[in-house]
């Protein structure tokens, strides 16, 4: 109840603007076409609810879209919780292990990072998602992965009643011929006849909604299982490039250390509590987190410390060995690369083969950096910056040692 009055009660009306932005357009739309299609069709043509099938069946699709809606609204509004301005820890002599934001004019908290979208400390900060508008991070991280896991759920029910009433509605009309298939649409004004005949616009409405439904089940359940891998280890997606990162400087310099990561609680089902638990309410406030017992409160901003003062590690020098025009969607660089492509506003970059690039953080089949237009590394060389396949680069001979590769390479070096 308490998660449902701070959906309603906004801090100030501003927060309304999130809806004017390409990415909650389109989710609503999707949403709103598939429920809506959905319900269509069951109550027409597949399922009537004069049947007990049938008043079933509409009221678990209103129940899908109330709470796929609910978990939405619930991570735009309610939002990441942002670190407050002109904070700084209790302990003075804490301030020591952490950075400071110019921006917010406060100290960063552990796990907390400036996101240049919504400008401010995020507490936990996972990513910014353009679907919902806003961050995601430590108080809507468990409605946003409820969301990613309720949709596609949603979408397999509604995919299941597009494909019966479409075969449902045309199987007593389907003509076969030599070489030749055709519809009797006509058919749809025959006994039993419905309230509203099934002709070529409904099939045709049908049909599109199918596409969206499949493709909605395929793309954010695949965010859903890469959220919940994480969840279970207790990280966010910055925290997996800055873990990766340490581990290569390790290497890189031959130290005698192991990072640990120090918000593993050692199990998956802590981890778990951590984000999801019976009040809704995440562990925690959001500054301060609960730590291995082997590790320093502070380690992985540390680690973050240390990284910002190796230039080396906070960029890596890669040469672009195969044409890249910059798409989101890049059919001709595998069908690894395009469904892993980042779940973020950021720009793709176009490269040129030839070209060099300083890469400063990446997935497994992507990489972020920025592309030097002037072959000098000077100061003050004009850059462009964006995402791009990890495909299209080579590390440079002098950077060999130093790429982050991802872990399961890194195991069979």
């Amino acid at each position: 109840m308490g998660a449902f009055c701070s959906v309603i009660k906004f801090e100030n009306l501003q927060e309304l603007k999130r809806l004017c932005h390409w990415g909650p357009i389109i989710a609503l739309g999707v949403i709103a076409i598939c429920s809506t299609m959905a319900m269509i069709d069951s109550v027409l043509w597949y399922w009537p609810l004069h049947t007990t099938g049938g008043s079933v069946n509409f009221i678990m699709l209103i129940n899908w879209t109330v709470m796929i809606l609910y978990n939405y609204f619930n991570a735009m509004f309610v939002g990441p919780g942002f670190v407050p301005l002109g904070w700084k820890p209790e302990n003075s002599q804490d301030s020591m292990y952490l950075q400071y934001c110019k921006v917010c004019q406060a100290y960063k908290a552990p796990r907390s990072h400036h996101c240049r979208k919504c400008n401010r400390c995020v507490m936990k900060m996972d990513h910014h998602c353009p679907w919902i508008n806003n961050c995601c991070g430590y108080q809507n991280h468990a409605s946003f992965t409820l969301f990613l896991l309720l949709a596609p759920l949603g979408c397999i029910h509604a995919a299941f009643i597009f494909v019966m009433t479409m075969y449902t509605q045309l199987y007593n009309r389907l003509s076969f011929g030599w070489n030749t298939v055709k519809i009797d649409m006509s058919a749809a004004r025959r006994d039993p006849l419905p309230i509203v005949p099934f002709g070529l616009a409904a099939f045709a409405a049908t049909l599109f909604a199918l596409g969206l439904a499949l493709g909605t089940t395929i793309a954010v359940g695949m965010l859903f299982f890469i959220q919940m891998k994480i969840i279970l280890r207790n990280k966010t997606s910055i925290e997996s490039w800055i873990e990766e990162k340490a581990k290569d400087r390790i290497q890189y310099y031959q130290l005698d250390e192991v990072f640990v990561f120090p918000y593993d609680m050692g199990s998956k089902w802590k981890n778990f509590t951590q984000v999801f638990t019976w009040s809704g309410v995440p562990e925690g406030d959001g500054l301060e987190w609960p730590v291995r017992e082997d590790c320093h409160p502070y380690s992985l901003t540390i680690e973050q410390l240390k990284q910002k003062a190796d230039k080396r590690v906070r960029s890596v020098r890669y040469k672009v060995t195969e044409d890249y025009s910059g798409s989101c969607c890049p059919l001709n660089k595998g069908i690894k690369t395009i469904f892993t492509i980042p779940c973020t506003e950021e720009p793709r970059i176009q490269l040129r083969k030839g070209e060099f690039i300083l890469a400063t953080r990446g997935l497994r089949y992507w990489l972020y950096g920025d592309k030097i237009l002037d072959d000098s590394f000077a100061e003050g060389v004009s850059r462009i910056r964006g995402w791009f396949p990890r495909k299209c680069v080579e590390k440079c001979p002098c950077e060999a040692e130093t790429d982050p590769a991802p872990e399961g390479e890194k195991k069979n070096r």
